[in-house]
This record gives structure tokens, C-alpha cells and sequence, in this order.
């Protein structure tokens, strides 16, 4: 088995090649070639870094264990300070290239395609499919990240039946992936003369954003059809065809799309969401179609496949999956995610380590 040096000398060495082809003169005509050799940089670059950093805390803590024993009087209680503290970071200096050392996502620093519907309750899983896609925006501007409106249709009593954004940010992909499945909410809705608790759902899909040299997609195998846009209530948005609904024919993908008054713009965000769709059904070897893989993430966006529950009446949010209860739904709602996206990660890293240390 490879020793943790024998691999950092590896992955060190490898940096050192990817410098290389960084500099050859055509790499930058290559934009597939200059973009995988720049993350694989930054990924190698963040490796070595912790490893100096912890290589560095070891020297020096060696040597503070050295001046301890050869100090007296004050000298030698600064020295003990010295050790102390160097052994508490320690920890955590371990973990971080621990960490950095697992098998990295594919999707790591591309940007996301949000997509949140309502599911089971009729107006009210429409209204709360507004909250999230509130809570996801305001998360967005705490962190950050860019958030753009792909497509918004807009629901009779408010919220909405889909709304599509596009997130952008390096770690936008890494902090949404968990947030994909089915989102409980128990309250009393707005719709509710008797004052009763509902329970609702709405579905979250995160897929990730595709760049036009990920997918290669062939005009013949696309129909596009072109039609007049309409909203919530079925009034007319505007009296001219610039609706677009472009059907993947070898897949029986389906996007439509209808927010902007140009038919090119509405077709070029119909693309975005096609690639990045085909793209999620590409890196599935198990799937042949998105519809498969948004049945794995969101099931049939029932009440009982929840991942989350927000209940109203008790302040309370739960993700079912790590068993996370906080009696702080106001800030959840308000965008203060990072509490349970973080649990939800620790959880992801220890599995992937417990899978790294059984094989």
C-alpha cells in the first residue's frame, strides 16, 4: 500500500506536469484542456499546501519540544504554551488534507441549475416552492454567488408551480448537491378558513451547470417548437410567438421556456438547462435518461420521501437524513443555511472516509 508521503511526492510531481502543460503555447486555444488542466492545478495546489502546512506545524513542534526540555523558569512555561497550542491545531491541520485527499466530486466549482416545483398540495406546495426558492436566493447572496432567474411560473395564489435558477460560485456546487429532494412544510396555509396544520411538498433538483464543451449535442436530434408565452391564470405575457419548448429526441428530454421576450433568448436559457441535464444523465452510468436521476434525488415528490421538514407551528426545521433538528426555522427560511449544509457535509465526508478506509 502507498504511503501518505510516497503519495504526496506523487501528487507533487503531477503539479509540477500540469504547470508545464499550462505554459505550452496552444493549451489556451484548447478551452476543454485549459479548463481541466486549471482545476486539476487548483485542486494539486490545495494539496500540497496542506501538506506543507502540516509538514511545517510537525517541524515546529518538534522543535518547541526540544526548547521545553532545555528551558527553565519562564522560558520554559512559554515553550510548554508553544507545544500546547501547536498540538491543538494539529487535528485539524490532519483533517484538512485528509479531506483534501478524498476522491473529488466531478462537479466541483461548476456552477448549478436549481429547479423547485411544487409537489403534493396544490396552491400551498406552490406557495412554499416560493419560500424556497426565496431562502435559496437569499442563501445565494450570503455566500456570495451569482443567481440568475432561468424561468419563473408564477402560481394563481402566489409562490410558484417551477422557478429554474442558474447559481454561480466555485463552491456553489459543492454546498447545493444536498440541498436535491423533496421539502416537507406543516403549517396553517394562507388558503385555510378553519385554521388547520397542512402538510405540503415541493421538489428541489440541483443539477450541474454544463459548458457547451461538456456536451456535444447535435442540432438533428433537437425539435423546437415555438409558441405563445402565457401566465399564471392564462392571461397572455405578450401577443407574439416567443415561447421555446426544445425536445432532446434520443432522449425525450423536454425544456421549455418562456420568461423572455426575444424567441433567441428563450431558447439559448432552454439550451443551458438542456446541456446541464444531459450532462447529469451522462455521468450516471446507471441512468439513461434525467427523468431516471430526478427520480433518485426527488422520488415522486411525495409527502413521505421528504428529506426536510419545516414546520411552522413548532419553529422547527429537520433534515430527516442526519437526524438534524433546529428549533430555528425563521433563519433557515431567511437564508442561514450554513448550519445545517455543514452537518450535511460532515456527514458526507465521514461516509467517504469509512468507504476509504474499508477498501
Amino acid at each position: 500500500m502507498r504511503s501518505l508521503n510516497d503519495t504526496i511526492a506523487a501528487l507533487s510531481a503531477e503539479l509540477v506536469d500540469v504547470e508545464a502543460a499550462l505554459a505550452e503555447p496552444n493549451v489556451a486555444s484548447d478551452v476543454k484542456r485549459l479548463r481541466d488542466l486549471s482545476r486539476r492545478h487548483k485542486e494539486l495546489a490545495e494539496i500540497t499546501a496542506a501538506w506543507s502546512a502540516l509538514e511545517s506545524a510537525r517541524a515546529d513542534l518538534e522543535t518547541a519540544k526540544e526548547m521545553l526540555t532545555e528551558s527553565v523558569g519562564d522560558d520554559r512555561e512559554l515553550w510548554r504554551e508553544e507545544v500546547t497550542g501547536i498540538e491543538e491545531r494539529m487535528p485539524a491541520l490532519e483533517a484538512a488534507l485528509e479531506e483534501l485527499l478524498l476522491p473529488r466530486d466531478p462537479n466541483d466549482g461548476r456552477n448549478v441549475i436549481m429547479e423547485i416545483r411544487g409537489a403534493e398540495g396544490g396552491d400551498e406546495a406552490n406557495i412554499f416552492a416560493g419560500d424556497l426558492a426565496d431562502m435559496y436566493r437569499r442563501y445565494a447572496s450570503l455566500r456570495g454567488w451569482k443567481l440568475e432567474v432561468v424561468e419563473e411560473r408564477e402560481s394563481d395564489q402566489g409562490g410558484f408551480s417551477e422557478v429554474t435558477f442558474l447559481v454561480k460560485g466555485d463552491d456553489a456546487w459543492r454546498r447545493l448537491e444536498l440541498e436535491a429532494g423533496v421539502h416537507r412544510v406543516q403549517r396553517v396555509p394562507v388558503t385555510e378558513a378553519k385554521g388547520r396544520v397542512h402538510t405540503s411538498s415541493a421538489t428541489v433538483s440541483v443539477l450541474p451547470e454544463a459548458e457547451e464543451v461538456d456536451i456535444d449535442i447535435d442540432q438533428n436530434d433537437l425539435r423546437v417548437d415555438v409558441y405563445r408565452s402565457s401566465g399564471a391564470g392564462g392571461q397572455h405575457v405578450n401577443t407574439t410567438d416567443s415561447a421555446v419548448r426544445i425536445t432532446h429526441i434520443p432522449t425525450g428530454i423536454v425544456v421549455s421556456m418562456q420568461d423572455e421576450k426575444s424567441q433567441i433568448q428563450n431558447r439559448a436559457k432552454a439550451m443551458i438547462v438542456l446541456r446541464s441535464r444531459l450532462l447529469k444523465a451522462a455521468q450516471d452510468a446507471q441512468a439513461a435518461e434525467l427523468g431516471d436521476l430526478k427520480r433518485s434525488q426527488l422520488g415522486g415528490g411525495g409527502r413521505s420521501e421528504k428529506i426536510r421538514t419545516y414546520n411552522f407551528k413548532e419553529n422547527r426545521v429537520t433534515d430527516h437524513r442526519i437526524n438534524l433538528t433546529l428549533y430555528s426555522l425563521d433563519a433557515v427560511l431567511g437564508g442561514d443555511l450554513d448550519t445545517v449544509v455543514d452537518a450535511l457535509l460532515a456527514d458526507k465526508r465521514a461516509r467517504q472516509l469509512a468507504e476509504s478506509d474499508g477498501r
